[in-house]
């Protein structure tokens, strides 16, 4: 048989996609290839941040196209330094190590753990704890690291040196720290895990105990940074300062970029030939860094985030009271979830076909909603009332 014959889709089938191709977007809006135009609050899961083609980073892009696309990290890159900068100036960290995804940054910060454990502090400890339910990569040891068995499945064995302790449990903290723990990996809202935020109280005393035993805390902010959730990262919502941060998708605003920011102490045990990447911190994803960061962080931008995100989750709250399929609605910012009594998905179908609103799942029975951070008022009103009409029409089949 010729390969003309063949029916078999060329791309190797790890999605389970949706009968639609999207061609082009715009703000908070993409078309397919019908000319169907649908309201994204997806964001590309998290990583849009500021829509689709934000004329910013457009700008910087195009400006830096028509410069360099790529070097070596032999060399000095003026965009990567100006972008770990501005990302320390921003938070409470020194240092930073860029990548090209957010597995590779948990990867990395992973590495960085161990690594300082071991040669600055010169002890044998490697073991890192994370959560139930926790989602950290697909890489093996990030997918090791993820506290769920069905990333796992099929690619045992696991790599050794991680361990799982319950999320939000005050008594399970008796068992989080051992004499071989290097560091705790810790998610403050579990996204993939069904959008669920650490309570403060646990969080505080996940931070004691490290500090009383010399482990590291690792956050791990591929979703919740970049000001999804109404601060630039949600740390700085608990109150204490990481040894060591993962940053990726908002970040590059759709270009593929990962950073782990760490403080200076920590930093150090990464000298030489410890650690690298051939495509981490390029000229042009660095470009897309530092001009998305520049839009977060002007004056007067997060503080809108978080007064458009009290609005449009006090909208989805009345709707909870409306409709008895929705169990709760949390979150922080703009990173919801709408816990239902019933399939998620099932939404998520019907409000992409009917009503042209694109969300996604976070679990079996979580609908995840991620609007862009800069999503306009007649934005957040069209998706509510689309919300809402998905609801009565799903009500009434029931």
């Amino acid at each position: 048989m010729s390969k003309d014959a063949l029916t078999i889709d060329a791309v190797m089938g790890t999605y389970n996609r949706f009968p639609i191709t999207l061609t082009r977007g715009e703000g908070s809006y993409v078309t397919d290839s019908n000319g169907c135009r649908y309201l994204d609050y997806t964001s590309g899961i998290a990583t849009c941040n500021l829509g689709h083609r934000p004329a910013q980073v457009q700008a910087a892009l195009s400006a830096q196209l028509d410069a360099l696309w790529h070097v070596s990290n032999l060399y000095h890159i003026e965009p990567q330094q100006a972008l770990a900068e501005a990302l320390v100036s921003q938070t409470c960290f020194d240092q930073v190590f860029f990548g090209n995804s957010g597995a590779e940054a948990n990867e990395g910060a992973i590495k960085l753990a161990r690594r300082y454990q071991q040669i600055v502090k010169g002890n044998k400890r490697f073991e890192v704890v994370t959560f139930n339910q926790s989602f950290h990569g697909r890489t093996l040891a990030t997918l090791s690291a993820t506290g769920q068995t069905k990333i796992q499945e099929g690619f045992e064995p696991k790599m050794p040196g991680f361990r799982y302790v319950a999320y939000n449990d005050q008594a399970a903290l008796n068992d989080l720290i051992h004499d071989d723990t290097a560091a705790v990996m810790l998610e403050l809202v579990q996204g993939e895990g069904g959008v669920i935020p650490a309570d403060q109280a646990w969080v505080s005393d996940v931070v004691k105990r490290c500090q009383d035993a010399g482990v590291l805390v690792i956050v791990d902010e591929i979703q919740t940074g970049v000001g999804r959730t109404g601060t630039l990262y949600c740390y700085q919502q608990y109150g204490f300062e990481p040894d060591i941060l993962t940053s990726a998708k908002g970040l590059g605003s759709g270009l593929p970029i990962g950073a782990v920011l760490a403080k200076h102490a920590v930093a150090t045990a990464f000298s030489p030939g410890t650690h690298g990447s051939t495509f981490g911190g390029n000229p042009l994803v660095t470009t897309a860094g530092l001009a998305t960061l520049k839009v977060i962080t002007a004056t007067g931008f997060l503080t809108e985030v978080q007064q458009k995100a009290a609005r449009f989750n006090q909208g989805l709250q009345s709707l909870q009271k409306k409709y008895a399929a929705i169990q709760s609605v949390r979150g922080k910012g703009f990173l919801i979830g709408l816990e239902l009594s019933t399939q998620a998905i099932d939404y998520v179908n019907r409000a992409r076909e009917k009503y042209q609103l694109l969300l996604v799942v976070a679990g079996p029975q979580v609908l995840r909603i991620l609007p862009p951070l800069n999503t306009t008022e007649e934005e957040m009103a069209s998706a509510l009332q689309a919300i809402d009409d998905l609801f009565a029409e799903m009500q009434m089949q029931q």
